[in-house]
């Protein structure tokens, strides 16, 4: 098997599985229960939220956990909007988004909010400038996350926060889910980060949402103690412990693994520079983890579906999108609809080996080859 999916979700490190085991098994207690079990597994949050907290050089009140990013995002969203939309109801975001942003946003529209959408340049990079001049009296919200995670584009963080902190009834929310463990993110800022765990390694259902101590949001989950007021619900102590261990794990010498991922991208895309038919839509704003490609006359999902017989995994747009064949970040980045609709994700990670990726191109070629003969294209 070629698993070239690493965006869509990881593989389990196995030590990460270890540590929620231990702590299913060794700490059976409810870490709410007074008793000596329960303060126990009180214990082992506590230790692991401190661990968390100095990863991303926060407080230990400033992380809730949640179910993964995806609920962190609408948490987000729909917390601040709701809990001060007495401020206003102007609500700013990028076209590079992922569909856990569009979602709450589309709802919140249905309640009377107003979204604006940024210009971006031709890297895809949040127009700056323009930013700054959408943002108004009435502005509660800007939405922008670290890293789109379909093309790989690494925005300007600490620059669009800079900008949002001009207005101080303006809160700044980060999705880092594709950031983690990839690139250094400066959190200084920013008012609300979501992350995942299955992004990096870790164990799926468990992530979480960075709010600044400053900041009070309306729940999504009211009733039922937790580690904070703002997500009820029993704490899933071996799922928070896992977490920790995850993104420890995950972070230790991270410039080393980013260079040998830059590495195999660059290999990658040499080969595939070869195809006439074969267009690269990440550039040189993207991080190496993500490699987005358009294959000009044969569909996505066909391309996909013969790579998967030979057991070569790859995503067309990303795990979490609507069934919709046109790719909406790749047209705006390429402002080409054949690309946006031929679209494919590669995604890599420090496990990737240069010989899987030989392997991959050898039966791309025989794929491409096979499609292009078959008359299978758009």
């Amino acid at each position: 098997m070629i698993y070239l999916d690493y965006s869509a979700t990881t593989p389990v490190n196995k030590e990460v599985l270890d540590s929620f085991v231990k702590a299913s098994l060794e700490f059976p207690g409810n870490s709410n229960s007074l008793h000596t079990l329960g303060v126990r597994c009180n214990k082992l949050i506590e230790s692991a939220t401190k661990q968390i907290a100095d990863i991303f050089k926060i407080k230990e009140t400033e992380i809730i956990y949640t179910s993964g990013s995806s609920e962190s995002n609408n948490l987000a969203i729909k917390g601040v909007c709701m809990k001060y939309k007495n401020r206003g109801k102007h609500i700013i975001t990028t076209h590079y988004e992922h569909s856990s942003i569009y979602g709450p946003l589309s709802y919140l529209q249905s309640e009377g909010f107003e979204v604006d959408f940024v210009d971006s340049d031709e890297f895809g990079l949040v127009d700056l400038k323009h930013l700054e001049s959408l943002i108004r009296e009435d502005t509660i919200l800007v939405s922008i996350n670290a890293i789109n995670s379909e093309i790989g584009i690494l925005q300007p963080i600490e620059e669009i926060g800079k900008i949002v902190k001009k207005n101080p009834k303006c809160f700044y929310h980060v999705d880092l889910t594709q950031a983690v463990s990839k690139v250094d993110i400066n959190l200084e800022n920013v008012d609300l980060a979501s992350f995942s765990a299955h992004k990096f390694f870790g164990i799926k259902g468990i992530g979480g949402l960075i709010k600044k101590e400053k900041i009070v949001i309306e729940p999504l989950i009211h009733g039922g103690k937790s580690t904070t007021i703002f997500r009820s619900g029993t704490p899933a102590h071996p799922l928070i412990v896992s977490l920790a261990k995850a993104l420890r794990l995950a972070c230790d010498d991270m410039e080393n693994k980013y260079n040998k991922v830059l590495e195999l991208n660059n290999y990658l895309k040499e080969k595939l520079n070869k195809y006439d038919n074969v267009y690269i839509n990440s550039n040189d704003k993207c991080i190496p983890y993500i490699l987005n490609i358009s294959i000009i006359n044969i569909k996505p999902e066909t391309f996909l579906h013969a790579l998967e017989k030979h057991e070569v995994y790859i995503s067309t747009q990303t795990a979490c999108s609507s069934s919709n064949s046109l790719s909406k970040s790749v047209l705006d980045l390429t402002k080409d609809e054949a690309r946006a609709k031929s679209s494919l994700r590669i995604s890599l990670s420090y496990l990737t080996t240069k010989d899987e990726l030989d392997k991959f191109i050898e039966i791309f070629d025989k794929c491409i080859k096979e499609l292009t003969l078959n008359g299978k294209n758009n």
